[in-house]
């Protein structure tokens, strides 16, 4: 037990929040804008809003290699290089993989950024609400455990986020995907309007709409708008789209209630038996290597999803012999991510007198869950479903014929223009698919590292052969030419949008926390990052969690205030 005498004073504070991402900065701006003095702990350097983004307005030939990934990126980022936001302009935004390892029983690729902003900075900002079919998944099919809340307990506080951080998007009025509160929409081009009209009239189940994004199709708060320049994993200098560096965590900091504290690794929480209640967290500077601890009336962690995992594994004491709050034996299972790399494409003949006139719009189109929506539209192969994302465009010249001014000529014209669509889907809450500690191989503070054990199983991948053909179907129906279906096949963790591995629930024995974030044995931590999620849907998850956080938060102040934690 950590005594919290007067020579702790200085470390003491009423929050700690644990992560400065999507989640940890909506933590702290609530808690701070709540009177609380907060620390927010990031183990990660700090990137300080416009300062720090080096790259945000560097032309192609500014870069050594122009903007290709050279051997040495590839050799220092094996894993993280995988990604699509993964270049020479953006790669200080990714972690060193060779620094920073874990162990694949399964293949994973475990995509992230240790930085102030986690990524928030490098995300796709696509953000979709849930609804009752998602929440209410689990309890009709027998997949997972009942989520202890519903779309009613969230959608207030989906409005109260889509208004602060601004969200453009069409209304579209479907049950399984709730319209919010939105700006004005981006415009989709001559093909994609082309599409979806044909969609409309060849299917009575589905639409084809612009993709709801965190971008600022006019001003907001004295942000943005979006330049249309789609360089957003750079860092925006323009706050054109949502980050915590750019939004929350100066939120925050105008309070005067912030402290922020970068390079500090987060080792443990510190819990009281005799109180029943999480004190504090134990922490190691990643420079130093030295130790210190900081005590606190809440915590929440908001370290990722295995970022959260691994503190709560490696906080292990007489109470919780087996990792923070794991009475149930659920922590670190029932990994998810959505499955995706799937899909199709073809080339469209017309338009050829028309071009953009957006610039390069950081979006794409949507085409919603259709499938297991309704009795009508019920699978005998799996359940849940999936929805696409995807644009049009069209190629440049690719005649090679002529020299010198000739050449330039062929090179700078118009080819066809095609289109493609990607499907995402809903993976299920498996046991098995799990993470753990491994202490035999240390990282290089000495740490132990985390054994990934996940896959996609016969669901995922009878899903993925409706995913396919799906696609190829509504393009060739849409007058599409040589239409081509694809399988990527990437491993669970490319989609980076991992959750599941300390649930939500009602029962304390089958799951981590309660209907609020809490951990059900320890009622002043909370846990508001993916890993509190029961199920995934297929939706793009991160407005999920800034909504479930901002009321974490709420009903923890107000529990703090009743005298309950």
């Amino acid at each position: 037990m950590n005594l919290n005498i007067k020579a702790d004073q200085q470390n003491t504070y009423d929050a700690i929040v644990v992560g400065s991402g999507i989640s940890g900065g909506w933590a702290a701006k609530e808690l701070t804008e709540k009177g609380l003095k907060t620390l927010v702990l990031e183990r990660g350097r700090n990137v300080e809003h416009i300062k720090d983004y080096t790259t945000a307005t560097m032309d192609p030939w500014e870069f050594k290699h122009h903007l290709n990934t050279s051997n040495e990126m590839r050799e220092n980022h094996p894993i993280q290089s995988r990604c699509y936001a993964f270049d020479e302009a953006t790669q200080q935004f990714w972690v060193n993989d060779k620094e920073n390892p874990y162990n694949e029983v399964k293949p994973f690729n475990w995509l992230r950024g240790y930085h102030v902003g986690g990524r928030s900075l490098m995300w796709g900002r696509q953000v979709y609400r849930w609804s009752d079919l998602d929440f209410e998944a689990n309890a009709k099919d027998g997949h997972g455990v009942d989520w202890p809340i519903r779309y009613k307990d969230i959608a207030p506080w989906y409005a109260y986020v889509e208004k602060y951080i601004g969200v453009s998007g069409q209304a579209e009025g479907l049950p399984q995907l709730p319209d919010g509160v939105f700006l004005p929409p981006m415009e989709m081009n001559c093909l994609e309007k082309h599409v979806a009209a044909r969609i409309k009239e060849r299917y009575n189940d589905r639409i084809m709409t612009i993709g709801r994004a965190a971008h600022l199709t006019k001003g907001l708060n004295g942000r943005g708008p979006c330049q249309y320049r789609s360089m957003c994993a750079r860092g925006c200098p323009f706050t054109g789209y949502f980050s915590s560096n750019g939004v929350t965590l100066p939120a925050a900091a105008a309070t005067g209630n912030l402290t922020l504290r970068p390079d500090s690794i987060v080792l443990e929480v510190l819990y009281d038996k005799d109180k029943s209640k999480a004190t504090g967290v134990r922490v190691m500077d990643s420079h130093t290597l030295q130790t210190v601890e900081y005590y606190a009336n809440i915590i929440f962690l908001n370290a990722s999803t295995l970022g959260t995992s691994w503190i709560m594994l490696n906080s292990v004491s007489d109470r919780f012999p087996n990792g923070f709050g794991n009475d149930s034996g659920q922590l670190g299972h029932n990994l998810m991510d959505h499955h995706f790399g799937v899909g199709a494409g073809g080339e469209f003949d017309g338009f050829e007198d028309q071009y953009y006139s957006s610039g390069r719009r950081p979006n794409g189109i949507y085409i919603p869950r259709f499938r297991n929506v309704n009795d009508q539209t019920k699978q005998k192969d799996y359940v849940r479903g999936f929805g696409y994302q995807g644009g049009a465009g069209r190629d440049r010249g690719e005649s090679f014929d002529g020299i010198g001014v000739a050449l330039k000529e062929a090179q700078t014209g118009l080819g066809k223009w095609g289109m493609g669509i990607g499907s995402w889907g809903e993976h299920l809450p498996y046991f098995e698919n799990k993470v753990s500690l491994n202490k035999e191989k240390k990282d290089k503070y000495g740490l132990a590292t985390l054994d990934i054990d996940c896959e996609f199983k016969e669901n995922e991948k009878a899903m993925r052969k409706d995913m396919q053909e799906s696609a190829k179907e509504m393009l060739e129906a849409a007058g599409l030419k040589n239409v081509h279906g694809y399988d990527a096949a990437p491993p669970p963790g490319h989609c980076i949008h991992e959750m599941g591995t300390a649930r939500m629930g009602k029962d304390p024995k089958t799951s981590v926390l309660n209907g609020f974030n809490q951990v059900h044995a320890a009622k002043n931590v909370f846990i508001s990052d993916g890993s509190c999620m029961a199920s995934s849907s297929c939706v793009n998850p991160s407005i999920t969690y800034m909504a479930l956080t901002a009321r974490a938060c709420d009903h923890a102040v107000s529990e703090l205030k009743k005298g309950n934690i």
